[in-house]
C-alpha cells in the first residue's frame, strides 16, 4: 500500500491569488506615491514639527513671567496695574491649547493669537516700567531676565516664520491636482496658519531692549503680534 506523504506546498489557484494580492499591493502603493501620498505625509509631519517649536517657545517666554514680575516688584511701587495685566495675559494664553491635531481649526488658531498679541503687549508695559527705576535697570538679575526674554522674542519669530513657509507648502499641496484628491480621501485638511498684517514685521523680533530709553520700547500691534497674534 501506497503511503500519501503530506505537503505544505500551497496548490496553484491559492499560488495565484497570492500573486494577484501582491501585485495590487504594488500597485496600490505605487498609485499612493503617484498621487502625492507620500509628500502630503512628509509636509504633514514638518509642519507639525513646526508648531510644536512654536509652542515650545511661547512656553519659555511665559516661563520667564514670574521671575520677571518678581525683579520688578522689588523696585517699584504703584505698578499693580502692570502686574495685573501680566498675570491675566499669562493666564490667557496658558488656558489655550492649540494640537498639531486641531491645526486645521482657523477659529482656535484665532484665539491663540490674540492671546500671544495679549501677552506680547503685557510684557512691553512690564518692560517698560524699568525707565522709571534706574535702580530696577541696574539690577543684573533684571538685565539677565531682559537678554533671556530677548533671546526667546528672536526665536519665536523664527518658528513663527518657519511654521508659516511650512504650512503654506502644506496648503499648496493639498489643493493642488491631484494630491488635492489624496488629501479629500484621507481626510487631509488644510492647516490654519498665523495671519500676516504686516510682512516686516514677520521678519523683525520685537524689542525688549530698553538700555536706550524709553524710545525703543517694543510696540505691541494694535491687532495682533507681527505673525503670531
Amino acid at each position: 500500500m501506497k503511503s500519501t506523504i503530506p505537503t505544505n506546498q500551497p496548490s496553484r489557484p491559492a499560488k495565484f491569488a497570492k500573486n494577484i494580492s501582491l501585485a495590487l499591493m504594488m500597485a496600490g502603493t505605487l498609485s499612493l506615491t503617484g498621487c502625492g501620498y507620500n509628500a502630503l505625509q512628509a509636509q504633514d509631519e514638518q509642519v507639525n514639527a513646526s508648531w510644536s517649536e512654536v509652542v515650545n517657545q511661547y512656553q519659555r517666554r511665559a516661563d520667564l513671567v514670574p521671575n520677571l514680575v518678581a525683579v520688578v516688584q522689588r523696585y517699584t511701587e504703584h505698578e499693580q496695574a502692570v502686574f495685573t495685566d501680566v498675570a491675566k495675559a499669562r493666564a490667557a494664553a496658558g488656558s489655550i491649547q492649540l494640537t498639531p491635531e486641531t491645526l486645521n481649526n482657523p477659529q482656535a488658531m484665532e484665539q491663540y493669537q490674540a492671546a500671544q498679541a495679549q501677552m506680547t503687549s503685557a510684557l512691553s508695559r512690564l518692560m517698560a516700567v524699568s525707565e522709571r527705576y534706574p535702580e530696577l535697570k541696574a539690577d543684573t538679575l533684571f538685565q539677565d531676565l531682559q537678554a533671556q526674554l530677548e533671546g526667546t522674542e528672536n526665536r519665536i519669530t523664527v518658528a513663527r516664520q518657519r511654521y508659516i513657509q511650512d504650512v503654506q507648502g502644506y496648503n499648496t499641496t493639498v489643493r493642488q491636482f491631484p494630491t488635492n484628491l489624496t488629501a479629500m480621501v484621507f481626510g487631509m485638511e488644510k492647516k490654519a496658519n498665523f495671519t500676516v498684517e504686516n510682512e516686516r514685521e514677520i521678519s523683525t523680533a520685537p524689542s525688549v531692549n530698553f538700555g536706550n530709553g524709553a524710545s525703543g520700547a517694543a510696540q505691541a500691534p494694535a491687532t495682533g503680534e507681527a505673525t503670531a497674534q
